[in-house]
């Protein structure tokens, strides 16, 4: 362990702290003064008090600023409320208020050096046509050392709990790393015939089986042993904080991380930043400082969790090759017969490439060939497998359709007919006469009878004729 390197962090973002408070003041001062900012020395102030303003990082998560989502033509609005909670995680469900039931979908959120918001776009996507709630893991330098350890197995488990407090027919959509431990807790209930089983689970951009062509965050993780990450990048957080003295792996290491795998795609944003608000668009700057903002949010690793996964995912490939264990008990994904599959992944990914996440199709050999779905999305990176248009326009659609076919029909009867009639003119009510009023008396009736017996003989005959893997244009 490097017992200073967090330390010493610390005390230079501590010491250059007064530095960006003041860049921060010439900017507000700036907004006083709109004659000064409007000129060309002012554009050119602000754009240098923007950039030492972005060379601090936060420890603490952004808000998800989702105040108010678009059903059917009306602006309704959004709640965050905290269903489950424990030291190192919360539940947050986005409540709708006076929102029809919808299916209801688990975003795992991954635990890689960023905050939940990170997939604010992804959250806000779905709002209109799910229930959405996301998991928001806790810094640990701000959870206390009596709390105990949080490894890849409590990871597993709190995903378990979370699918437990929200009942039955739930959706899971895991992005990134934490595809492997969405895989595990899915295996483990159904190892267990669990009555909570999910109902479908989506796996996006995730490392499942990293052998495949592997990335250069794939030759990093083997090119060492595993003694040299548990003693060059594991440090104490420093005195101060509620989590003093718990190890491990500090957030600014994994940004830096990420930056030198492509560090003159960040500079030059920087400078087209700079020249944005000086000279150009200053919407265009703005928009790319906001980007950063959110990506120099940080959040430590437990050191546990990180070298377990390390060990677990990048090192020994202990998923794919039938060796991973939770707790004493082996992970077999072929226990999974009850939850629908689908995976999804990017073109031009540099993180997870293109058939590490495929790979979970293969160990999932139990589940039925219409139960399993594969897509690859063109002209996307990483980010873009859960960001941005391509993702609203092409990859949406299809986790939408994924969960909608695996809901069950009685509720997936009430969901569909509210995107319908989002669809249709709104038309003038008319009187019923009254001999026709009665008509609705016997329709319960026949309901409980007709739908058990034409269901199970649907659901075979028309899901066959869907491609189980598909690439978009």
């Amino acid at each position: 362990m490097n017992p200073f390197a967090y330390s010493q962090f610390q005390a230079l973002a501590d010491f250059t702290l007064p530095l960006r408070h003041g860049a921060a003041m010439v900017n507000h001062s700036l907004d006083a003064w709109p004659a000064i900012a409007s000129t060309p020395r002012g554009r050119s102030l602000r754009a240098l008090c923007e950039l030492v303003g972005l060379s601090g990082l936060t420890h603490t998560r952004p808000p998800f600023r989702i105040d108010s989502v678009d059903m059917e033509g009306k602006r309704v609005s959004v709640v965050e409320e905290v269903t489950a909670s424990t030291p190192f995680g919360s539940l947050i469900h986005f409540a709708k208020q006076g929102a029809p039931a919808q299916p209801r979908v688990l975003v795992i959120a991954p635990m890689s050096g960023h905050f939940a918001t990170l997939l604010r776009g992804t959250v806000r996507t779905m709002l209109p046509h799910h229930d959405v709630y996301i998991t928001d893991w806790h810094n640990p330098r701000d959870v206390s050392l009596m709390d105990g350890r949080f490894g890849f197995d409590e990871y597993v488990q709190h995903v378990i709990d979370f699918i437990e407090a929200l009942g039955p027919n739930t959706h899971l959509l895991a992005v990134c790393q934490p595809t492997v431990a969405a895989l595990a807790a899915v295996a483990l209930m159904a190892a267990d015939d669990h009555a909570l089983q999910p109902a479908s689970m989506t796996l996006m951009a995730g490392p499942i089986d990293t052998r495949i062509n592997p990335t250069k965050v794939n030759v990093l993780a083997k090119s060492k042993p595993f003694e040299w990450f548990e003693s060059n990048l594991i440090s104490a957080v420093p005195w101060g904080f509620l989590g003093a003295c718990r190890r491990v792996y500090p957030g600014h290491m994994q940004l830096m991380a990420f930056m030198a795998m492509n560090p003159q795609r960040h500079l030059d944003a920087f400078e087209d930043m700079r020249f944005q608000t000086e000279k150009g668009d200053p919407e265009k700057g703005e928009a790319i400082r906001v980007f950063y903002e959110e990506y120099f949010a940080t959040m430590d690793l437990t050191a546990e969790f990180y070298l377990e996964t390390i060990d677990t995912v990048f090192q020994r490939h202990a998923l794919p090759c039938h060796e991973l264990e939770v707790r004493g008990r082996r992970i077999n994904p072929s226990a999974i017969r009850r939850t629908a599959l689908l995976t999804v992944e990017g073109e031009r990914d540099d993180i997870c490439a293109v058939g590490q996440t495929l790979a979970a199709q293969d160990l999932c050999d139990k589940l039925r060939p219409y139960m399993k779905t594969h897509h690859v999305q063109t002209g996307v990176g990483h980010y873009g497998v859960f960001n941005g248009k391509r993702w609203e326009r092409h990859i949406y659609p299809r986790v939408r359709a994924m969960i909608y076919d695996n809901q069950p029909r009685e509720a997936i009867f009430n969901a569909r007919s509210q995107l319908a009639r989002s669809l249709q003119p709104h038309t003038r009510a008319v009187a019923v006469p009254t001999t026709q009023a009665q008509a609705p008396t016997q329709a319960p009736t026949q309901a409980p009878t007709q739908a058990p017996t034409q269901a199970p003989t649907q659901a075979p005959t028309q899901a066959p004729t869907q491609a189980p893997r598909s690439t978009a244009s």
